[in-house]
């Protein structure tokens, strides 16, 4: 597996990985289109937040950085409990000295999979703060002191 900077030819394949977590996630309202997805994609590779994660040529995970906040982190369906996500977010982890992010109170695997990375759950809402409108929690972690 490689760890990249995600370039502007990508952005197919992240807003794909995007949509197609929306589109298997019961819980998940659909509030953008795909093709919002794939421009949603393409802003953040531009402003240059993205690394992707390749295996065998292939994009399979990504994740969005932007300062000290985690925008987001997807691993596509098919390539989940690989180890996929666990590698971009170490990378994360390597270059910053703390983190923050923002997932669904509902999304119990990734609040498990960042708790097991570190990470603390610090405050929760009732989602008048994210677009879609569901309990969210911001979870942070910071590096240990050597």
């Amino acid at each position: 597996m490689k760890l990249r900077a995600a370039r502007p030819t990508d952005a197919g394949r992240v807003g794909e990985i995007l949509s197609e977590f929306i589109d298997t996630t019961d819980w998940m309202p659909r509030i953008h289109t795909r093709a919002e997805d794939l421009a949603h994609a393409g802003a953040l590779i531009e402003r240059g937040w993205v690394t992707v994660a390749e295996v065998a040529g292939a994009v399979d995970g990504f994740c969005a950085l932007d300062g000290a906040e985690v925008n987001a982190l997807y691993v596509a369906r098919a390539r989940r409990g690989r180890g996929i996500g666990s590698q971009l977010l170490r990378g994360l982890q390597g270059r910053r000295e703390r983190l923050t992010l923002w997932t669904f109170q509902a999304n119990g695997r990734a609040r498990a999979f960042y708790r097991r990375h570190g990470f603390v759950e610090v405050l929760t809402t009732e989602g008048d703060r994210n677009d879609e409108g569901l309990p969210d929690v911001r979870l942070d972690w910071q590096r240990e002191a050597a």
